[in-house]
């Protein structure tokens, strides 16, 4: 799988507990977007149908699942959603090497083509403060460039960071390197509970691979113009 596989960078989150609004957003975006970003809300709901039936508008799935187990546990998980035949799916960087590389060796054994599998670092959520309560030294960055370090050795294809930590992971892990970027806002669009953000055009010129929108697409009047109007701003600046 290669970034350019995609129609562009922009993935959009289908975060409801509604099929029908889900299926609906899907096929709006579909011919606006790179593809769509399936989490945990949705995939709890609904499963593997649900999953498909978004499936069926033919646009790239990002399987957002932040698998995080024991080896055997989530190389098994691996190997049941690239059944699904999605064009990214993650785990968490902090389950480790080992679990990362069985992850990893999992992912190959698909029979179709093979999905990116990402290292998710530091949640967007979570700022310096946050994780000095959960015993974690060292700035964000520092631990965002940890986990990336340890993904790359496992063999993963890139990792999920803030847009904060793209150009040091860029000069730290090098061009091919998978960079999906959560946190993007376009100007003047609320922040949410995201702390560490930046506009779409700022983040792809720092050297983001994928660029992961979702409110500020799926909740305006107009999702697939929304959609429409980052991408052309996205195609002018480039």
């Amino acid at each position: 799988m290669s970034k350019t596989s995609f129609k562009n960078p922009i993935f959009s989150g289908l975060d409801t507990n509604d099929r029908a609004e889900a299926e609906a957003l899907a096929r709006q975006l579909a011919p606006e977007i790179g593809g769509l970003k399936i989490g945990l809300e949705f995939f709890y709901a609904f499963g593997q149908d649900g999953y498909r039936a978004v499936a069926e508008t033919g646009i790239p799935i990002f399987l957002d699942l932040k698998l995080h187990d024991i080896p055997n546990t989530v190389a098994g998980g691996i190997r049941s959603a690239c059944q699904l035949n999605p064009a990214i799916i993650n785990v968490h960087a902090s389950g480790g090497v080992a679990m990362m590389q069985a992850a990893a060796e999992a992912a190959k054994e698909t029979k179709g083509a093979r999905p990116w599998v990402i290292g998710v670092t530091v949640l967007t959520s979570l700022d310096d403060a946050d994780l000095h309560a959960m015993g974690v030294s060292g700035t964000a960055q520092d631990q965002v460039l940890r986990l990336a370090s340890n993904a790359q050795a496992a063999g993963l294809d890139g990792v999920v960071c803030s847009p904060m930590e793209i150009e040091a992971l860029r000069a730290e892990c090098g061009p091919d390197f998978k960079l999906i970027v959560p946190g993007i806002r376009p100007a003047g669009a609320d922040a949410g509970d995201q702390k560490r953000i930046m506009t779409p055009q700022d983040a792809l010129a720092r050297g983001a691979d994928i660029l992961v929108i979702s409110r500020p697409i799926i909740k305006a009047d107009n999702p697939a113009a929304a959609a429409r109007a980052i991408a052309a701003d996205l195609a002018q600046a480039a």
